[in-house]
């Protein structure tokens, strides 16, 4: 014969019953701690381990959203150190993150006919890191016709071995699909600024 389904009223009841006799059996468990002695120290140390336990997640919780907090003051005091730059001064800036960083022969480059590398550097391990540098207001988005022109050259004219853009605002779709197809690198202003403020890694580290 099928098997006959549960009514919602049967389920409601299940779930009653199942709660009244969980409470039952917790109090009949607090009355058989009070009435023997033995058993009391072991439910006190129980109790305060449990108490002490959360105390120090409490404590660790407390001291991991300080320290988010801590980081995303830095983060947003160096991006908006940035925004109030002209370009010239953001590609000075991006050159001093590289020489600050270990990299070698760190310098501005950018200008009238520069062919997209504003900064050149070699990084600690010896590679040549070309970066173009897009200091953009927080409104205006770098797209796939900026990383197009700086594809075609930051390889086969610069020589790049870690090819980054890096800009104070961020980038579109078609610009991240197009930089993740040539290994081009992109550093939107959360990336720039974690950099910046040693809370996230440079561009050839990654």
């Amino acid at each position: 014969m099928p098997r006959a389904k549960a009514k919602p009223g049967d389920t409601f009841l299940v779930v009653v019953f199942v709660g009244i006799a969980g409470v039952g059996l917790l109090f009949a468990l607090l009355g058989w701690v009070a009435t023997t002695p033995a058993v009391q120290p072991v439910a006190a140390l129980a109790l305060v381990g449990g108490g002490v336990l959360t105390v120090r997640r409490r404590s660790a919780r407390q001291a991991r959203e300080a320290e988010q907090a801590r980081v995303r003051a830095a983060q947003s005091t160096e991006i908006a150190r940035y925004h109030v730059m002209d370009p010239r001064q953001f590609e000075d800036a991006i050159a001093y993150l590289c020489h600050r960083d270990g990299c070698s022969d760190a310098r501005r480059t950018g200008g009238a006919g520069d062919l997209g590398a504003d900064v050149v550097a070699n990084a600690p391990d010896g590679r040549r890191i070309v970066i173009q540098c897009k200091r953009y207001g927080p409104t205006t988005t770098v797209g796939s016709g900026d990383l197009q022109r700086f594809g075609g050259t930051c390889y086969n004219v610069h020589g790049a071995q870690v090819a980054a853009v890096v800009t104070t605002s961020r980038f579109t779709k078609p610009a991240t699909n197009y930089a993740q197809s040539m290994g081009i690198r992109l550093f939107d202003q959360h990336a720039l600024a974690a950099w910046a403020s040693r809370t996230g890694p440079a561009p050839w580290m990654l």
